[in-house]
């Protein structure tokens, strides 16, 4: 899939005489099929040349031996071969005149003319011409070796006498009635005859050779035509600076980006996307294999355009997967990827901040309040009614305190995080409590953790309490440590988790409240809970979905039922205080 297609060439950067790529593609392309052609047509004149000499070897062969064994050439043979016994006898004594009236001379030149051969020879067992075609010859000895023939066998060659180049085959002579060699049979043509027909063939082939060289050339130019369409006429040094930029803002932005094509596999992935999905994707490699979350997963292969928020492992990540189209043909999706993690954690801690300000600032108007009233009393020297509001204010008094038992929370963040949720919660219109097993005497050790997962408890807690039907607003909170864990429990007077919502509520993604409301929609506080508490070996679960009345805690001064109750378990989040 291509992310970057220029619509409308580049202006051109070519130098002055700089052969263009599709001319390039053309010669190159052109001299490939030429030398392959060459290199063929090279091949095929050697194999029909050894073709050719073998195939007038062996006619020579067949001439030689017909020669060989005709009666007349036999009984002469042996006359001959027994007259080389006797002192001046045999064929080198006896005169040409006589050889060439000899019925063997007649027999071989009849066989040399009848077949088109260079020559017909035969000897004597001693090498002696007792038939040539030059009659000047006979009776002198052949000018090539005639041992090997002498000997019983059959040779083919290819020699050089004084008849010129020759294609020769020699085959024994054997005495009429018997197995003994008494001369040889020689046969051959010439070479030149061989090569004009090795012409003959190579010219036939020639034309051939021709027409495929035209073919080969009309399909480089078809090809240096298509090439030039899927580059967009782009020449080398366009389409490197393209590459150049490509990889230059792929990996130079900040977002991460992955790209897969209709067949579902990694066409483009930059490094930031790697590091975001916690994956080791690179392309060619098929979705599937990535090891993406779910919530990712789905996002890609359903494409819609709109920002959705994800989690992966601990970071928060705001995802967005489109269809890229050309000229009406799905080229495949493209996936950008924006870390949200610190913007996320920025949020909670502000909400936490504000939470802190808003209730500072009614403490304020309400202290504001309070003075006055113990300036009046004063004033009127109402002294006993002072001393009773006053010991009301300090929590020693029959009133107690604004939020109940939360002395017994030592962490001064907790109990800033607890007073800031509670007034939180009242101007709401529900009421935060703590449960009555409430003990936390250690020290908030990893604070970002412990207000991410704590907060969204407390948060949905307060969202289910105020929207619920019950008449009371509630939301129980009961915070444990044990050691450096911490175990947070929160429960509300809402309406529960529905039951087809039970199994999926941390599922990303899943949420009862309007995701319009927050850019890339809800889903993401419970499941990125979870992923904290996980990854610190702990865990977040809802232990009781809620519903009918009945359900919830018990605490020793209010009633709250009804509603879900969820527990956290965070380790290595507190140090024991000394």
């Amino acid at each position: 899939m291509r992310i970057f297609e220029p619509s409308a060439r580049r202006p051109s950067v070519r130098r002055q005489g700089h052969v263009r790529l599709r001319t390039q593609v053309l010669l190159l392309q052109c001299a490939v099929v030429a030398v392959t052609l060459a290199a063929a047509f090279g091949a095929f004149a050697y194999s029909n040349e050894h073709r050719l000499v073998r195939e007038y070897q062996l006619r020579a062969l067949a001439v030689a031996r017909t020669v060989a064994s005709e009666p007349v050439v036999r009984r002469g043979a042996a006359q001959y071969s027994a007259a080389n016994a006797r002192p001046g006898g045999g064929a080198a004594h006896t005169p040409p005149a006589t050889l060439a009236a000899g019925q063997v001379q007649t027999v071989a030149q009849a066989a040399r003319a009848r077949t088109g051969s260079l020559f017909v020879v035969v000897t004597d067992d001693r090498g002696i011409r007792l038939a040539h075609p030059e009659l000047s010859q006979l009776g002198k000895k052949v000018s090539t070796d005639p041992s090997v023939a002498l000997s019983g066998h059959e040779v083919m060659a290819r020699d050089h006498a004084h008849l010129g180049d020759e294609v020769v085959a020699k085959v024994p002579v054997y005495a009429p009635g018997s197995k003994r060699v008494v001369g040889e049979a020689n046969a051959g043509v010439a070479v030149s005859d061989v090569q004009a027909q090795l012409i003959r063939v190579l010219l036939g082939g020639l034309g051939w050779l021709v027409v495929a060289l035209l073919l080969g050339v009309g399909a480089s130019a078809l090809l240096a035509g298509r090439w030039k369409r899927l580059t967009l006429g782009l020449e080398p040094e366009e389409l490197a600076g393209l590459v150049q930029e490509q990889e230059a803002v792929l990996h130079g932005i900040g977002e991460g980006v992955l790209a897969i094509d209709t067949e579902g596999r990694v066409t483009i992935v930059n490094d930031e996307a790697r590091r975001l999905l916690a994956t080791t994707a690179k392309p060619g490699k098929a979705v599937g294999d990535l090891g993406l979350t779910p919530r990712v997963l789905d996002t890609l292969q359903a494409p819609a355009g709109s920002p959705v928020m994800a989690a992966v492992g601990e970071r928060v990540l705001v995802i967005s997967s489109r269809p890229v189209e050309r000229d009406g043909r799905d080229l495949g999706t493209l996936l950008t990827v924006k870390d949200r993690t610190d913007v996320e954690s920025l949020t909670r801690q502000l909400d936490a901040v504000q939470a802190m300000s808003s209730a500072l600032r009614a403490q304020r108007h309400e202290f504001a309040n309070r003075l006055h009233v113990i300036s009046a009393l004063v004033h009127g020297e109402h002294l006993a009614e002072t001393t009773d509001y006053i010991e009301t204010l300090l929590g020693t008094g029959p009133h107690g305190e604004s939020l109940p038992g939360i002395d017994a929370v030592r962490d001064s963040y907790l109990r800033a995080f607890l007073s800031a949720k509670a007034a939180q919660a009242r101007e709401s219109g529900v009421t935060i409590v703590l449960g009555g097993a409430t003990w936390a005497d250690g020290v908030v050790a990893a604070p970002v953790d412990v207000t991410t997962v704590f907060g969204n408890l407390v948060d949905n807690a307060i969202d289910a309490a105020r929207h619920g039907a019950r008449t009371a607003s509630l939301v129980e909170v009961e915070l444990m440590t044990e050691g450096t864990t911490l175990l947070i429990t929160v429960a509300d007077t809402g309406d529960g988790v529905a039951d087809g919502l039970a199994d999926d509520v941390f599922r990303e993604g899943v949420s009862t409240k309007n995701h319009a409301s927050v850019i890339g929609g809800r889903g993401i506080g419970l499941a990125l809970a979870r992923q904290i508490a996980r990854t610190r070996g702990g865990d977040v679960y809802l232990a009781e979905p809620g519903g009918p009345p009945g359900g919830g805690l018990v605490n020793d001064r209010e009633q709250v039922s009804g509603g879900a109750v969820f527990v956290a378990r965070l380790p290595d989040v507190m140090e024991i205080s000394r």
